[in-house]
């Protein structure tokens, strides 16, 4: 995708007819941040009207994440302990690609993310591998690193 200047490469997604959440309940990538969601009880308010962007971390995003924090899964964290890193995944607003500059936003638990375009699409350290997955209420980006919030 060419946006301005910048060249990226990452793969666009169709719309969705689902929110945020079906598209994340729909693709069996993100049952780990289904689950994760559903525990912190977020999945009523990301539903909601939004519009939300979401950084949604796959499976294995999430699966290297629980090795380093030496847990087993969703299943060994609180609702409290899942909270403030789901929230530091979703910023307000549908914000699609072509939206994107370098910048750092923040997010809905407060604390702001960095986006760098300066080589591919990164949130954090994150790399941005599939963009634009239009919801009813939002928009999903597909990330391969779990955003840690400070």
């Amino acid at each position: 995708m060419d946006v301005g200047n910048r060249q990226f490469i990452v793969e666009k997604s169709e719309t969705s007819a689902g929110s945020v959440v079906q598209i994340a309940a729909s693709n069996a990538d993100f049952s780990i941040l289904v689950e994760a969601v559903t525990k912190a009880g977020l999945a009523g308010a990301l539903s909601a009207e939004g519009p939300f962007t979401v950084f949604a971390p796959t499976n294995e995003a999430f699966k290297a994440l629980f090795k380093q924090l030496g847990v087993g899964g969703v299943k060994d964290l609180t609702a409290e302990q899942l909270t403030p890193i789901l929230t530091y995944h979703v910023v307000s607003g549908k914000v699609m690609s072509t939206d994107l500059t370098n910048t750092s936003v923040a997010t809905l638990n407060g604390q702001k993310i960095k986006i760098d375009l300066s080589n591919g699409v990164k949130i954090n350290e994150s790399k941005v591998t599939k963009a634009d997955i239009s919801g009813t209420n939002g928009v999903v980006h597909v990330i391969d690193r779990v955003l840690l919030p400070k």
